[in-house]
Formats: C-alpha cells, sequence, structure tokens
C-alpha cells in the first residue's frame, strides 16, 4: 500500500470411532475413537486474532456473483476448495455484512450459522486432516465496507455507477466468504455480472464476456496464489486499454470521468516501463498479466498493491504525473504479493521493499539517488521509538514501516556491500516466489548472502532499535 496524500479452540467433539472385536484367545483393545474439533476461529496472527480461520487450507476461489448498481445488492455463488489441515468438525468462514443462504460440503447438505463476520459451517461429516473438501456457499445482500478505527476502511465501496472493493488488512469478507489472511494464499477466478454498459476490471488475465437479458458477464482469473487482501474488483465507466508486455497482457482502466491524456492516464501509461526497470533490480515479473486501475473516489485516498492489477486513488495524480506512486505498488508484485506476508507484524517486508523501490526508481530517473532518499528521510525522520519490525497492530501503516523500512535496506546495503545486497534481493525473490515470509527468514537469508559479515548490529538498531541509529 502507498499511503495517501491526506495522510480458539472449542472442545473436541467425537464424531465416529470403532472397536474391536474379540478372538476366542485374545482380547484386544479397543482402537480409541477419532477425534474432530472445530477449526479455529482466527489464523492466529498476533497482531490481528479474529482475522482468517484455522483447520484448513485453500486452494483456489471460484467466485460467480451478479451486481446490481441500481439496489446496491449482491449475490453469489463461492465454491471453494480447501484441505482439512486438522480433523475438523466445523469450520469458519471470513463474510461480513452479507447473509450465506445455502452451503454444501462435498456436494451435501451442510449447517451453517453467522457469528458477527463469521460463518460457522458444519458439514455433514466430519472432515479427516488431509482430506480435500469443496464448498459451496450461496449468499446475497448488500456489502458495506469495513471500519477499523485505528487503520480506516476498507472492503466493497458502491459509487454513483457501480462499486469497487479494495482495503487492506482485511477486504474480500465484504463480498465473499473466504479465509480472510495473507497466510492462506490461493488462487482465484471471478465472473461478474452486471447491466450491459459497464465495465468490470478484476486481477489476473481477462477471460471472454457474454452477453444475455441486458447483463453481461466479465471473467478474470488469477493463476499464481494470492492473499486475500489482494483481490479486488472494479465497477463502473471505465475506459480500458488492453495491450501485451513482455508476452503478457498489460489492462489498464481509467475511469471516463478522468481525462483520457490526464496524468492518471499518462502515470499508468508507464507501468510496463517500470516493471522492465524492476526486474532488473529484483528478477523476472512473477505474474502472468500486469496493469493498473484508478479510481476516482474521495474515499479512496491510497493505493494498493492488487495482485497483477494496482488500485490507484486519482488523489495521487492531482498534482500532476506520478511515476513514483505506480513504482511503489509494481514493486509490491515482488515484495508483498508473490512473497506474502506469514503475519501482519511483519509489514515492513512489504512496505519497506517497496519504498526502496521508489528509491531506485527516482535514481533511475535522475532525481535522487538511493543515498540522497536516504539521507533526506533519515534527517527528517521524527519518531524513533517505533520498532519497524514490531510496529504494533495500529502501527502498520506509520512511517516506521515505510520509510524507517526502506532505511533499513539501505544500512543493511551498505553493510553487505553492494553485489551482496543486489544478489539479496534476486534470491530473495526468487526463492520464495508465491510463497509467504517472515522477517527471521530474511535475516537469514541475509546472514547467508553476507559472506561473513556480521549484520546483527544493523537488524538490532534498524528493526527493532528505539534509538536514533548512527548513519550508516
Amino acid at each position: 500500500m502507498k499511503r495517501g496524500l491526506a495522510a480458539g479452540i472449542a472442545a473436541v467433539i467425537a464424531v465416529g470411532g470403532c472397536t474391536s472385536g474379540r478372538n476366542s484367545t485374545t482380547d484386544r483393545p479397543s482402537a480409541p475413537a477419532a477425534s474432530f474439533a472445530p477449526g479455529a476461529p482466527g489464523a492466529g496472527d498476533p497482531y490481528f486474532p479474529k482475522y482468517g480461520n484455522g483447520g484448513y487450507d485453500v486452494g483456489d476461489y471460484d467466485i460467480k456473483a451478479r451486481f446490481d448498481p441500481a439496489t446496491g445488492r449482491l449475490d453469489g455463488t463461492a465454491t471453494i476448495t480447501a484441505t482439512a489441515t486438522q480433523d475438523l468438525s466445523s469450520f469458519n468462514l471470513d463474510l461480513a455484512h452479507l447473509t450465506a443462504s445455502e452451503v454444501t460440503v462435498d456436494g451435501r447438505p451442510a449447517t451453517s450459522r453467522a457469528e458477527g463476520n463469521e460463518l460457522v459451517v458444519t458439514p455433514p461429516v466430519g472432515l479427516p486432516k488431509g482430506r480435500p473438501f469443496t464448498t459451496v456457499v450461496k449468499y446475497g445482500g448488500v456489502p458495506e465496507p469495513i471500519n477499523n478505527e485505528a487503520l480506516g476502511k476498507g472492503g466493497w465501496f458502491r459509487t454513483a455507477d457501480g462499486a469497487f472493493a479494495v482495503g487492506q488488512p482485511e477486504s474480500a469478507s465484504t463480498w465473499f466468504p473466504v479465509n480472510d489472511h495473507p497466510s492462506d494464499k490461493a488462487t482465484y477466478k471471478l465472473s461478474m455480472t452486471v447491466p450491459d454498459g459497464l465495465e468490470v476490471i478484476s486481477n489476473g488475465v481477462p477471460g471472454p464476456r457474454t452477453s444475455a437479458d441486458g447483463w453481461t458477464t466479465w471473467n478474470w482469473s488469477e493463476g499464481s496464489p494470492m492473499a486475500s487482501y489482494l483481490a479486488t474488483v472494479a465497477i463502473g465507466q471505465y475506459r480500458i486499454t488492453t495491450s501485451r508486455h513482455g508476452g503478457k497482457p498489460m489492462i489498464v482502466a481509467v475511469p471516463e470521468s478522468v481525462p483520457a491524456d490526464g496524468p492518471a492516464a499518462k502515470s499508468l501509461a508507464r507501468t510496463g516501463e517500470i516493471t522492465d526497470f524492476l526486474e532488473t533490480q529484483f528478477g523476472p515479473y512473477p505474474f502472468d498479466a500486469n496493469g493498473g486501475v484508478v479510481v476516482a473516489d474521495d474515499r479512496l485516498d491510497y493505493a494498493l498493491e492488487t495482485q497483477s492489477r494496482p488500485v490507484y486513488g486519482d488523489t495521487f495524480f492531482s498534482g500532476g504525473e506520478n511515476s513514483t506512486v505506480v513504482a511503489h505498488e509494481l514493486g509490491h508484485q515482488w515484495f508483498g504479493d508473490s512473497l506474502a506476508l506469514e503475519r501482519w507484524q511483519d509489514i515492513w517486508l512489504n512496505e519497506g521493499f517497496a519504498t526502496y523501490a521508489e528509491w531506485l526508481w527516482q535514481e533511475h530517473e535522475g532525481k535522487a539517488t538511493v543515498a540522497e532518499s536516504f539521507d533526506r528521510t533519515y534527517s527528517k525522520f521524527e519518531d524513533w521509538s517505533q520498532p519497524t519490525g514490531k510496529p504494533g497492530p495500529d502501527g502498520i501503516f506509520d512511517p516506521a514501516v515505510y520509510d524507517r523500512g526502506a532505511m533499513t535496506l539501505y544500512a543493511l546495503r551498505k553493510a553487505m556491500g553492494d553485489a551482496a545486497f543486489a544478489g539479496l534481493l534476486k534470491s530473495w525473490a526468487a526463492r520464495n516466489r508465491d510463497g509467504n515470509v517472515t522477517t527471521d527468514e530474511f535475516i537469514a537469508a541475509a546472514k547467508q548472502a553476507a559472506g561473513g559479515v556480521d549484520l546483527d548490529p544493523v537488524f538490532q538498531a534498524w528493526l527493532y532499535g528505539t534509538t536514533k541509529p548512527p548513519r550508516p
């Protein structure tokens, strides 16, 4: 994300068992009953304990939905393929402000109930650990955003001519049932039906469009594993430009209300050029499609790295062309999207890296060297009491994560040397492609790449210290 300019475990339930018979000579003890328990109503994130869910791992979401802008109603069917990671008697899905009308598991009716923003699903039989299963949820209602007092609103926003869905750290649960935590990445398919004349833009590769009875269905698919908060959709009057870059589809969408030759369109037109440069720094671009979407809505005062198709609030282009924000969100395609977080505490692995990508791009453009960007940031940075590696749940979007995160990388570069650091950026991205990462894993990778240089003082001072470190 680029900041805006203005700114359980339940009791064990036995659901089955067996006993051995007796033979004429030996009594055999009974085998223990198979024990099934509910999946946890949270993924175990220390910062946000209720985000996501436990007990299963999603492989794919297939969402078929219909949105009526006139009423604001969304009706959908979500087919979720997953694998049990424990013996499950029930499991939770995150679903906010919408109602499930029918749920099946492996084609058989399941019971379900809503508990706040959780949908608790009880299958007709327990699901053994390691077993793949398919859940189908029919749902509907009028979606609303989720409001976090400290972190702002995210999710589904209705507009005059359509809607858009975007937000961090949670948003997907406002428009489909989901395991809404980045530790459970999955592939996605979306079929969204809207009135004729409206456009639909989402993640990944576009599929065929079909029309019938005044409605058009748009199809999109993201074939690389994706964190749920990176799922997006924009519905409305858009000018869509489709091309190919590096052999991959490039889709850029700008609202019809925004000038076709204005700064927003011109900035996003540089997506391919900026991607090419970042490939020289981070390695091959990790996804099958690229592009971006501009949203003209005052409620969106940030940009977000929605996978393969970043979303930009038009406020970023109010002062003219802005390729820096494009570099930030494209940097996230490697760091934040392909390499997703395991827990929100480590968000500097997203934002520090994307801010550093800004510095690299500005140097490439001849505006400021990376050293100059560091010096400017270092001299103006105010609050050193908040550790970058432990910003707190209300501080995940603070300067300690973005600016001090980028400064951490620069200090690491100075300690390792330019060549070793450049190699680390590429090897870190390549080794963990499509996966989840932690700060401890990055520290270990850096130490391995450093060739014996002691990096502990760097990480202690820049990631976890609470006073201003000396200039590297």
